[in-house]
C-alpha cells in the first residue's frame, strides 16, 4: 500500500474566472490547502504543480507560483508536470514518489489552469496537439473529432446509443447543479440533451454540444504527508493503490474503441487493493466527453462490451444507485481546466470519504475510485483511495 496521505486539500469554483488569472489561481489553493491540512509552509519540503499550459497562457513558467502567496515555501524544490488531460494525477503520483523514496515527507501538489483567456478556436488547437499530431491533429482532426471516432466505432459495433450518451449528459448535468464548485450548474435533462437544437447543435456527429466537456478556468490542490507523519491528522486518506499505464500515441496503432489502457489500469489498481468493481462506494471518470464515460462502464466491469448502457437504464451509476459514477458532475458539468482536473478529482473524492461534500455527498462512501484519462485514453491513471479513519 502507497505510503502516502493525503491531509488537506482546496478546490476553487470551477468556470469562466475573468477575474482571476493563473498566479491568483495557483496563490489561493495554495493557501487554502495548507491551511485546511493545519500545515505550515515551512513545513512543506517539495512542490508538484500541475499545469499543462499548451501555449493557452503566456507564462508556462509557472513552477514558483506557490512561492508568492506562500514565501514560507521559498528555496523547496518545485516541479511543474505535465501528462495531457493526466496532468494533475501525475504531479499527485510524482508526490506520491517523493515521499515513498524518503526523498520528501510533506509535499504540495497544485493543479491549475487557465483556459477561457484564449479563443476557443486556438484552446481548440492546443488541446490537438495532445493527440498523435502527424495523423490526428495535422489531418484536422480535433479532440471532439477524435472521440467522434470512438462513438462511431461504438455504434458501428453495438448499435447506435445516441440517447445513451443524452443520459450520461443530463445525470452528470443533474449532479452538477447541486455542486457549487461546478462550472455549469444547470439541469438540462435528458429531452435537451437527446435533441439536436440551435442550443444543442452536432459538434462532431454524432457528438452534440452535451456531450463535450467545459472549457474552464480553475485550480485545486492537496497535502500530502508520508503515513507515519500522516497519524494525528483528522482528516487523513490513504492511497490504497494506484496505477498507471501508458498505450501507443497513434491511434492507428490500437483498437481504441476496446478502451484497453484504461481497463488494465482499473485491473491493477483494483488487484493491488484487494478490491472488487463492487466494493468501490462512488468513481470520478474522466468524462472529457460522454463516449469515454460510457466506455469506462466497460473498461471498469460494471458491463461487458456494449452493455453500458443498462447501467444507466437501471439506475446503478446514478445519484442513489449501486455505485454513482461522476456525483460531482464530472468534467461534462464540473468543468475540464485540463491541469487541474486530475486533482480537483481527488479533492472531491477526499470530500466524499470525509463526509464533507454537502448537497453531493454519497452516504457512507468509504472506497473510491478516480480515473484520469491523457489524450485518446492513452495515459490510464486508477486511484482508490479510503479515510484512514
Amino acid at each position: 500500500m502507497p505510503a502516502a496521505h493525503i491531509i488537506g486539500w482546496s478546490h476553487l469554483p470551477f468556470g469562466k474566472l475573468d477575474a482571476l488569472d493563473l498566479e491568483t489561481l495557483v496563490s489561493r489553493a495554495t493557501t487554502e490547502a495548507l491551511r485546511h491540512a493545519q500545515v505550515d509552509a515551512g513545513e512543506v519540503d517539495a512542490i508538484f504543480i500541475g499545469h499543462a499550459g499548451m501555449g493557452m497562457v503566456r507564462e508556462n513558467f509557472v513552477s514558483s507560483y506557490p512561492m508568492l502567496a506562500e514565501p514560507g515555501l521559498r528555496w523547496r524544490p518545485s516541479t511543474r508536470v505535465e501528462n495531457a488531460c493526466a496532468t494533475g494525477t501525475a504531479a499527485i503520483y510524482q508526490a506520491m514518489a517523493a515521499i515513498e523514496s524518503g526523498a520528501a515527507r510533506t509535499v504540495l501538489v497544485v493543479g491549475a489552469e487557465k483556459m477561457t483567456g484564449t479563443s476557443g478556436a486556438e484552446v481548440t488547437a492546443a488541446l490537438a496537439n495532445a493527440s498523435y499530431v502527424p495523423e490526428e491533429a495535422a489531418a484536422g482532426l480535433t479532440f471532439a473529432g477524435i472521440f467522434a471516432r470512438f462513438a462511431q466505432e461504438y455504434f458501428e459495433r453495438y448499435g447506435d446509443h445516441s440517447a445513451t450518451l443524452a443520459r450520461i449528459a443530463a445525470k452528470n448535468h443533474a449532479n452538477g447543479a447541486r455542486n457549487p464548485l461546478a462550472h455549469l450548474r444547470r439541469d438540462f435533462g435528458f429531452e435537451f440533451c437527446n435533441t439536436v437544437s440551435d442550443k444543442n447543435p452536432i459538434v462532431a456527429a454524432p457528438l452534440r454540444k452535451t456531450d463535450c466537456s467545459l472549457v474552464s478556468d480553475g485550480a485545486a490542490a492537496l497535502v500530502l504527508r508520508s503515513a507515519e507523519r500522516s497519524a494525528d491528522s483528522p482528516r487523513a486518506i490513504r492511497f490504497r493503490a494506484t496505477a498507471h499505464v501508458n498505450d501507443f500515441l497513434p491511434m492507428s496503432r490500437r483498437d481504441f474503441v476496446t478502451f484497453e489502457g484504461p481497463r488494465r489500469a482499473w485491473q491493477l489498481a483494483l488487484e493491488r487493493a484487494g478490491a472488487k468493481v463492487d466494493d468501490l462506494s462512488f468513481a470520478e471518470v474522466h468524462d472529457c466527453f460522454t463516449i469515454a464515460e460510457l466506455l469506462t462502464y466497460e473498461a471498469m466491469g460494471l458491463a461487458k462490451p456494449g452493455e453500458g448502457a443498462r447501467l444507466l437504464e437501471d439506475g446503478t451509476v446514478m445519484p442513489g444507485g449501486r455505485l454513482p459514477i461522476n456525483p460531482s458532475g464530472g468534467l461534462k458539468a464540473k468543468g475540464h481546466p485540463i491541469g487541474a482536473t486530475g486533482v480537483s478529482m481527488h479533492a472531491v473524492a477526499c470530500m466524499q470519504l470525509t463526509g464533507t461534500a454537502g448537497d453531493i455527498q454519497v452516504p457512507g462512501a468509504r472506497l473510491a475510485g478516480v480515473f484520469n484519462m491523457g489524450g485518446s485514453a492513452v495515459v490510464n491513471c486508477v486511484s482508490i483511495l479510503e479515510a484512514v479513519r
